[in-house]
C-alpha cells in the first residue's frame, strides 16, 4: 500500500513540530493497518474518510480517501476549524 500525500496535507505538517510529526506518523500508520478506520463523510464528499485523533489536548480531523490500492492524506486540521468544502479540492488522480 502506498501512501500519497497531498500539497495541502505537506504544507500543513512542515508547520508541525518533530513530536507533532510523530504522533501523526502513529496515526497514519494506525490508518495502514486498518483503513476504514474512519468515518465517511457523505454526498459529495463519499470517499473521504475523517479520522479524529487527540494532539496535545487538542483534537485533530486527518482526511483521506483510497485511490485503487494506495490510499491519499487529504488535509490535517484541527477540529474546530475544518471547512469540509476544502477537503474536496485536493488534487485528482
Amino acid at each position: 500500500m502506498k501512501i500519497i500525500q497531498s500539497r495541502s496535507f505537506k504544507w500543513k505538517v512542515k508547520k508541525f513540530s518533530k513530536q507533532e510529526k510523530k504522533v501523526l506518523d502513529k496515526q497514519v500508520i494506525e490508518i495502514a493497518k486498518t483503513p476504514y478506520i474512519g468515518t465517511e463523510k457523505k454526498g459529495d464528499l463519499r470517499g473521504v474518510f475523517i479520522h479524529k485523533f487527540k494532539l496535545k489536548s487538542i483534537e485533530y480531523l486527518l482526511s483521506y480517501r483510497f485511490i485503487r490500492n494506495d490510499f491519499e492524506l487529504i488535509k490535517s486540521e484541527q477540529a474546530a476549524g475544518v471547512d469540509l468544502g476544502l477537503l474536496s479540492s485536493s488534487q485528482k488522480y
